[in-house]
């Protein structure tokens, strides 16, 4: 009999503080009308003071196993997918573990993939599932971009927001998982990168504030994003042997709404089977995906048994796609 992942439950969460295009007018030169053309974003949450990736992890989790009616004592893997983790070590997972009570002797761990970092760990939970390695896996995206961004920049810091969102994935004999997709490409770094970290020591903090912030060359990323996820997108559909029209939702990372469109009309997808909360949430980074897979989920347009196509690119380059029957 085949095995698969299958989804039980989805949750997110989303700090309270929200951030307007209008409230960024007074910060840099920009405009409200500038970034909802160019972005599609209209307002982004920002996490609290005090308020970390765990914080949100933790809130997405549990909300994430209420949906699956499960215990946290009957995970036995969990994966966190951020690019802020609350400090160095141990791991943000294991931080999670002992708040939500998952049994010592689990498997805990942060995956970095940046933006791409959700479909990198539900990739990994796959496996895991797939060849008998766990029986329960708690799979998160979150991130504290807010944290990272150099609030002068105008090119950067309009984009970002904080968020987390969560799945609990179970062994099953009925289909769930059917594919995931990774890729990466290093000689991109220069694009889409963070100039810090521990190898440079904290004193180049000091130095410079601006080294342990987001720097981006846009209109490069834009382009070398539509081109790898339209490549992407046709991998996954050869791979399962499906066409364009066999795919009910796109569920997309939240990055621009431009790059979103793009991929849908590579489908051949109205935009009214995307599912979009990139105004509402800006860019969330790894937690983008499970973010908006629990709305579209919560407000009952995902189904069950409806197959989803899940999609991302970030820095690295990282990119990559999960096909799943929901």
């Amino acid at each position: 009999m085949s095995v698969y992942a299958r989804i039980r439950g989805t949750g997110s969460y989303l700090p309270e503080r929200v951030m307007t295009n209008r409230e960024l007018e007074a910060l840099v030169d920009t405009s409200d009308e500038w970034i909802r053309e160019r972005t599609g974003i209209c307002q982004r949450h920002i996490a609290a003071p005090g308020e970390t990736c765990g914080d949100l992890s933790t809130a997405a989790a549990r909300r994430a196993l209420d949906a699956a009616d499960m215990p946290a004592d009957s995970i036995d893997l969990v994966i966190l997918a951020t690019s802020t983790p609350d400090q160095v070590f141990p791991s943000t997972a294991c931080l999670i573990q002992q708040r939500l009570g998952i049994p010592g002797g689990a498997i805990a761990f942060d995956v970095a993939a940046a933006c791409s970092g959700f479909v990198y760990a539900l990739d990994i939970a796959n496996r895991f599932l797939r060849t008998g390695g766990a029986r329960r896996a708690l799979v998160m995206g979150a991130e504290t971009f807010s944290r990272i961004l150099n609030w002068e920049d105008r090119s950067t810091c309009v984009l970002f927001g904080d968020g987390a969102g969560a799945v609990v994935l179970e062994r099953s004999g009925s289909a769930g998982v059917l594919s995931t997709h990774l890729h990466a490409d290093g000689r991109q770094e220069p694009l889409l990168n963070v100039p810090w970290g521990v190898a440079k020591g904290y004193d180049a903090v000091f130095a410079d504030p601006a080294s342990g912030k987001v720097t981006m060359r846009g209109n490069e990323v834009f382009k070398v994003a539509v081109r790898t996820l339209g490549a992407v997108v046709d991998e996954t559909l050869a791979a399962n042997g499906m066409a364009r029209g066999d795919i009910d939702w796109l569920v997309p990372h939240q990055a621009n709404i431009r790059i979103m469109a793009a991929t849908a009309r590579k489908l051949g997808m109205p935009m009214e089977r995307v599912v979009v909360t990139v105004d509402r949430h800006g860019n969330t980074s790894a937690a983008s995906i499970p973010l908006a897979l629990d709305v579209a989920v919560r407000d009952g347009r995902i189904q069950r048994e409806q197959v989803l196509l899940l999609e991302a690119f970030g820095a690295g380059f990282t990119w990559g796609s999960a096909l799943i029957r929901y």
